[in-house]
């Protein structure tokens, strides 16, 4: 690949990544609802990825803290990615975010995506039977099904309107799978479910047995990226408010 080649593939990924994920994913909702005990249901807890390149090897961290509250969850999302080439700096973006929700309703949502030396700010609340986004890009009326592509809670799955977190852009998606599979993740096999999010570009999920979001593909013209879990916090609490609703 000649240094034209490249210089054109970073630009592209830059345009492209955002950081669009889906993440399709991990799920405390239920442990704010599901009775379980109060030191249990206070308890938050983190996902920590590492995300990989198809063309650029590794390339940072992803981290969802999501948090039972009165009447709802808090998903914290701090997302650090950063793209060097012979050992200089060719891209970097760095993210935090905060969705808040009420069961399986999305009530506000505040984002800064800051790449390079430009910051772009998305807002959004839902106002009556919509969700009312600002963002550089103007407002935007979604409908109050929407999601952001953020991998934290299956209840992705019945969502059909996807935000873009970077961009507040929306798009129609479409879910469809619910394939059995084992993945290796760091040399353990891992049973899960795979499900395909087609939508401007295509994503994949895989969740565990207890919902968790154990891996998620980008897979756009860019190439793609992978977001692998490497290490989850309060994951056994979950895992025990699961056993004790069944």
């Amino acid at each position: 690949m000649t240094g034209d080649a490249i210089g054109v593939r970073i630009r592209q990924w830059a345009l492209n990544f955002g950081i669009r994920w889906m993440a399709a994913t991990a799920i405390f909702v239920a442990v704010a609802a599901a009775g379980g005990t109060a030191t249990a249901a206070a308890t938050p807890m983190q996902l920590t990825y590492r995300v990989s390149h198809s063309v650029f090897g590794n390339i940072g961290t992803y981290t969802n803290t999501i948090e039972p509250t009165t009447g709802g969850t808090t998903v914290q999302t701090r997302a650090h990615f950063e793209v060097k080439m012979l050992g200089v700096n060719m891209y970097r973006e760095d993210a935090q975010r905060t969705e808040r929700w009420h069961g399986n309703r999305l009530i506000s949502f505040n984002g800064v995506t800051s790449k390079g030396d430009q910051s772009m700010v998305v807002k959004g609340e839902a106002r009556g039977n919509s969700f009312v986004i600002n963002s550089p890009e103007g407002t935007i009326t979604a409908p109050a099904s929407v999601h952001p592509a953020n991998p934290w809670s299956p209840n992705f799955l019945s969502s059909n309107t996807m935000m873009r977190p970077d961009s507040g852009r929306i798009e129609r998606v479409r879910v469809s799978g619910a394939q059995e599979a084992v993945i290796t993740i760091d040399g353990r096999s891992v049973r899960t479910k795979k499900y395909e999010v087609e939508g401007d570009s295509r994503y994949t999920v895989w969740l565990d047995g207890h919902g968790v979001p154990v891996m998620f593909v980008v897979d756009d013209n860019s190439g793609k990226v992978t977001f692998t879990l490497a290490n989850c916090i309060s994951c056994d609490v979950y895992a025990a408010q699961q056993l004790g609703m069944k």
